[in-house]
């Protein structure tokens, strides 16, 4: 009868002190082995603010409130910090760089907790006309050719933050026709169906693609349907990079809530965009297809990077019918001079339902910025190609000086694309079924990790949005940032104990201050870790301290159950 009376007591007088009545539940003593106090918990509702403790006990949040003195094994005192559930990245590519290293310093140091992985070319399954994947690290060779496989490699080599997979339709193509541009027989589309069944009971959170580029593109909208329909069977998600982000957007974004409706799958898509000058301004009409959708009953919803350049490759300018075969083949017809004037007329003028990153930046090479590890890292288009027509009599063609460059790295140039404005970046960040991911992978400062000039988004896009977007600029208020970061994206992926500060959640966990939380990566210099991000907790286990990594890695791989 005591511990009832106490409990009476306690709620009637959390009541009167107006803390949320879940508070006053810890009042019979407990031990935990931490204790985050005095912070001002952002719980990932998106509702206000309040000033409490967080216990927890193991990997889980206990207790959420006022907890007893002297309580804690460990205490951290976040007077005057944010605390929020750790921020949920649903669009990342960091499948075999955690395996490389799973400190996920760039992440971790963003306050991501959970990585969602696998647009298009997930890191399984490899059966078929794809071989199994092999990745040399630390002296010792990593195999396997299922999810289940990847999942148990992962966990077994460690990572400081959960991980999430998608099935990529482009692997699952890709293991089936190999780099055939033919399309799939009844028997082929079978076995796509297999393996994404497999797929989705080894645990992946539904199916992504990318549409712009192949083998993406050669999928109709009925072969996705039947795709997803066979992930509906499993409760998963469409997650779509759309066909076109430029001149066709309109039509793209149509079709994904197309394949939303006759599928009856959740849609999510993947960082949305105008990414053509032509376009630029027009967001609100997006926002009114996807509202007019949601009001109809289709699920569809978005995510979106806080930046205005996008990452791409310089092979991405060359028309499809290039890539067939393979980096093989492509390179091979690049060589072919019988292929230059079919090749230029096509970069120069686009075809119909082609996304040409050429024609869409204006078909202005200084907004291109090589990002691959190579002589030219760090500059323009505009700038290489000028050194490289340098002296040359007469002036070659800019374009067939592109393709020779393109030539001579192998067919392959990570670049930095200025495509889209703020004002329609800002448009959708502010949807209330926006979210928030980096499009981003978990690289270092230093080490084997520090490579190329990636896009700042991999160091930046959390911290990002919450110092220019919310305290700067007041885009958007604090606690509808956090929603965006966590919990949306639990939703989305029906991910239930984690995104939010609830007693019996996974302890996931995000100190910062409001007041300095910011980016610091720049384009042309990105090696640069976010500032204000104090402490990162995972599954219990402090991660992140006053700024410096533990080392620790108490990831675990979240895989998806209907």
């Amino acid at each position: 009868m005591r511990w009832f009376i106490n409990g009476v007591v306690g709620l009637c007088l959390a009541m009167v002190l107006g803390v949320p009545c879940a508070l006053a539940q810890d009042a019979a003593p407990t031990r935990y082995d931490l204790i985050i106090r005095n912070g001002r918990v952002v719980d990932g509702t998106g509702n206000p603010w309040f000033i409490g403790d967080v216990g927890v006990q193991a990997d889980r949040i206990t207790a959420v409130g006022r907890i007893p003195a002297g309580a804690g094994i460990r205490e951290i005192d976040a007077a005057g910090m944010i605390v929020s559930p750790g921020f949920i990245d649903i669009h990342s590519h960091s499948d075999i760089l955690l395996l490389e290293d799973g400190l996920a310093e760039s992440k971790i140091r963003q306050g991501v907790t959970t990585e969602v992985l696998g647009e298009s070319d997930s890191a399984a399954p490899s059966q078929g006309k794809l071989a199994p994947q092999k990745l040399s690290v630390r002296g010792k060779t990593l195999r396997w050719t299922t999810f289940d496989e990847y999942f148990k490699t992962l966990e077994q080599e460690g990572s400081a933050v959960n991980v999430a997979s998608y099935v990529g339709m482009g692997r699952v193509w890709r293991c089936v026709m190999g780099d055939s541009f033919e399309r799939p027989t009844a028997e082929q589309r079978q076995q796509m169906h297999e393996l994404i069944r497999q797929a989705m009971a080894d645990g992946a959170m539904g199916m992504s693609n990318m549409l712009a580029t192949p083998p993406g593109l050669l999928a109709t909208t009925d072969d996705i349907v039947e795709l997803c329909r066979e992930v509906k069977k499993a409760g998963g998600i469409y997650s779509s990079h759309i066909r076109n982000e430029g001149s066709g957007v309109f039509e793209a974004i149509t079709e994904a809530i197309d394949i939303g409706q006759r599928a009856g799958i959740p849609v999510d898509i993947i960082h949305l965009k105008i990414a053509d000058q032509k376009y630029w301004g027009r967001m609100g009409q997006i926002v009114g297809l996807i509202d007019a959708a949601r009001a109809k009953g289709v699920n569809v919803q978005a995510n979106v990077y806080p930046y205005t350049r996008g990452n791409n490759d310089l092979a991405s300018i060359v028309p499809p019918w290039v890539h067939e075969g393979g980096t093989e083949k492509l390179l091979e017809r690049l060589k072919d001079p019988a292929q230059r004037p079919r090749l230029k007329r096509e970069i120069k003028e686009g075809l119909p339902d082609w996304y040409n990153h050429y024609t869409a930046v204006g078909s202005d090479w200084s907004r291109m910025l090589i990002s691959k590890e190579t002589t030219y890292k760090g500059l323009t288009m505009d700038r290489v190609l000028a050194s490289r027509v340098k002296g040359k009599t007469p002036p070659p063609d800019l374009v067939d000086e592109f393709l020779d460059y393109l030539i001579q790295e192998g067919g392959s140039v990570s670049t930095v694309y200025a495509h889209h404005t703020e004002e329609d970046m800002t448009t959708a960040l502010m949807q209330p079924w926006c979210s928030v991911g980096s499009d981003g992978s978990a690289y270092a400062i230093d080490g084997p990790l520090r490579r190329g000039n990636p896009h700042p988004r991999n160091f930046g896009t959390f911290p990002r949005v919450l110092g220019a977007y919310v305290r700067e600029l007041k885009v958007l208020k604090l606690e509808d940032a956090i929603r965006k970061m966590t919990s949306l994206n639990a939703s989305k992926l029906g991910i239930r104990d984690r995104g939010l500060i609830r007693a019996g959640n996974f302890a996931d966990l995000v100190i910062f201050d409001p007041a300095t939380i910011i980016d610091k990566a720049a384009y042309t210099e990105p090696f640069q870790y976010s500032e204000g991000i104090q402490f990162v907790v995972v599954n219990g286990v402090i991660v992140l301290e006053r700024g410096t990594h533990s080392g620790k890695k108490p990831g675990k791989a979240l895989r998806h159950s209907n």
